[in-house]
């Protein structure tokens, strides 16, 4: 069972939504809800998690490209909405011909490719992405960085399990607006 909220920045602080799934059949969808719920095109965060086993978060700041953070891509994966922002990430979303339109990858043209496992090591086996038939890394994907200037520093994202979106929220200050939804 999957819990989804979306988390919109105003000037008076976070309002959240709750998150209907049912209507999300792409990551291109799921941008488009994050969007639309943007007051002023300001941040809105997006919150998935899947019984504690694994949870993500997709900022949308804007017009600019999403960012996303997966807390274990090879659990993740085994679900459809994981797998939908696994195979983003790793950049093997070969049947999604809208998501080739995008550039989600975080990079604009001329720059370096985004490391798809982020470790705290320099450990050269996670720099590159995974083709699609090798095994994800059994841990974090995308960038543990996305929230660092909402108040959740990347260790503290890299470490969070349990009920990772209440602490998230809790860091944001969005804990009422959040439990509201739930």
């Amino acid at each position: 069972m999957y819990f989804a909220a979306l988390l919109a920045r105003t000037e008076d602080g976070w309002e959240a939504s709750d998150l209907e799934l049912d209507d999300v059949e792409s990551l291109s969808d799921l941008i488009d809800l994050a969007r639309s719920a943007a007051v002023d095109d300001d941040t809105v965060v997006a919150l998935i998690e899947q019984e504690d086993a694994w949870f993500g978060v997709i900022r949308v700041d804007g017009e600019e490209d999403p960012r996303y953070f997966v807390s274990n891509a090879s659990v993740a994966d085994r679900s459809s909405y994981g797998s939908m922002l696994t195979k983003e990430l790793l950049g093997t979303d070969e049947e999604d011909d809208d998501l080739d339109e995008l550039d989600l990858d975080g990079t604009e043209d001329g720059e370096d490719e985004p490391v798809a496992a982020y470790t705290d090591e320099d450990d050269d086996a996670d720099d590159e992405p995974r083709a699609g038939s090798e095994p994800l890394p059994a841990g974090p994907l995308g960038d543990p960085r996305l929230l660092d200037d909402l108040g959740v520093g990347h260790k503290e994202l890299l470490t969070l399990d349990g009920d990772a979106l209440t602490e998230i929220a809790d860091a944001l200050g969005a804990t009422d607006v959040l439990e509201a939804v739930r």
